[in-house]
């Protein structure tokens, strides 16, 4: 008998793989990003205060787009997160794509925020 595969428990172990050396700190926190199948959501975060400083999903209310799983709306919540985290006082963070490929709705992501500020 073939067990299945499941894919985000593929996923889940690349990342904690990858958290075991990512760590965020009050100087260069992490910026999370989780991807269900209709929406995005981005967090940084300092790990060892075990504080959220700024976050944000193609949930949010004051989003441009109002489309939840696509490239264009990842693109938005990047912008969002990145001015967030200025809002916060965060320059600098380090990127913890969460175990998913560095693609698609992902990468439009880390590219918004980098063009609208935030050093990773």
């Amino acid at each position: 008998m073939i067990a299945k595969i499941d894919k985000n428990q593929v996923r889940r172990k690349r990342h904690f793989r990858v958290r075991k050396t990512i760590s965020g700190t009050p100087e260069r926190p992490r910026l999370n990003v989780y991807r269900s199948n209709k929406n995005i959501y981005a967090q940084v975060i300092d790990d060892v205060n075990n504080k959220t400083l700024a976050s944000a999903s193609t949930q949010d209310k004051d989003l441009a787009i109002k489309v939840g799983s696509n490239i264009e709306a990842a693109a938005e919540v990047g912008k969002l997160i990145a001015t967030r985290a200025k809002d916060a006082g965060v320059e600098s963070v380090v990127f913890d794509r969460g175990g998913y490929l560095y693609h698609g709705r992902v990468e439009a992501l880390a590219e918004a925020a980098r063009e609208n500020g935030l050093k990773f």
